[in-house]
């Protein structure tokens, strides 16, 4: 696993009262690195984002991307040296993380050639590399609109809190983003991740289920530590993940697209109140029948 954090020297800067008080002191920041994924050797999207959990985000791209469905088409990723790592530099030794090579199971097509995304992904887009705007809805191989999962509100308004539990290197750092997901049946939270894209984070969660084959994600509630863009709420729909409940506002094409997938989607999830823009069937209030 490469680093999480570095640490930088800054000078910081106080107004008070009429004059400004300055001091110089190390700042912990969240790392930022490329990561190139490639399938049987070729190369299929870079993407900015914090080294760890590699293997998952690379899974989870893979079922965001329609590429695999589930976990037995998942068949091993392995790190090597690539563009950019540091190797022929004196006295520098080749760095292997930012370069993972995947292997699909036996009888799992290879993505075309004229669909991979062969270019550079920031750590704020997930989708901004399709070619083309039909490129980008991708349809879901699990069912989520036919998904029997119901909620209680209090269980959604405890869930921002329960995720920032989770946020070692935000603490740290304040700069990355976040994703959790619970059963919604017994509450239990199955795993968290951190990344300095929320997609990242996102696909890190769906990554985790694929090794461990556990797709569909039926039943469950993601959380995501910021908006709900529209890029979240298709790979929670690619995963079978049912409901999709955000800290921020949802952008109007997540709602447009949560709707047409059935997906149950809460924004403004903060304190005792949120908005439930689609899916309300799923969210049980007291005193509604």
């Amino acid at each position: 696993m490469g680093r999480l954090t570095a640490r930088r020297p800054v000078l910081t800067v106080t107004l008070e009262a009429d004059a400004a008080r300055t001091r110089r002191r190390p700042d912990t920041l969240a790392v930022e690195e490329p990561l190139e994924i490639r399938v049987g050797g070729e190369p299929l999207a870079v993407t900015m984002r914090t080294p760890g959990h590699d293997v998952e985000l690379a899974a989870g791209f893979l079922v965001s991307e329609a590429i695999i469905a589930h976990g037995g088409q998942f068949r091993s990723a392995i790190h090597c040296g690539g563009p950019g790592t540091g190797a022929g530099a004196a006295g520098a030794t080749e760095n292997t993380y930012n370069v993972l090579d995947v292997t699909l199971a036996a009888g799992v097509a290879l993505p075309a050639a004229d669909a991979a995304r062969r270019f550079y992904t920031t750590s704020s887009c997930g989708v901004c590399g399709k070619a083309s705007i039909d490129a980008v809805e991708t349809v879901s191989a699990h069912d989520v609109a036919g998904d029997p999962l119901e909620v209680d509100a209090a269980f959604l308004f405890s869930l921002p809190d329960r995720l920032r539990d989770e946020q070692a290197v935000f603490t740290k750092t304040g700069g990355l983003h976040a994703a959790a997901l619970f059963d919604g049946a017994s509450g239990d939270l199955l795993v968290a991740r951190e990344d300095v894209g929320r997609h990242n984070a996102v696909d890190k969660v769906v990554g985790w289920a694929v090794l461990a084959d556990r797709l569909p994600l039926s039943g469950t509630v993601l959380q995501v530590s910021g908006r709900a863009s529209f890029e979240l709420v298709q790979k929670a729909a690619m995963a079978g993940i049912p409901v999709l409940s955000a800290v921020s506002a949802p952008s109007s094409l997540a709602v447009e697209l949560a709707e047409a997938r059935g997906l149950t989607l809460a924004g403004f999830v903060r304190g005792s109140s949120l908005n439930v823009y689609t899916g309300a069937q799923r969210v049980r209030v007291p005193g509604e029948d």
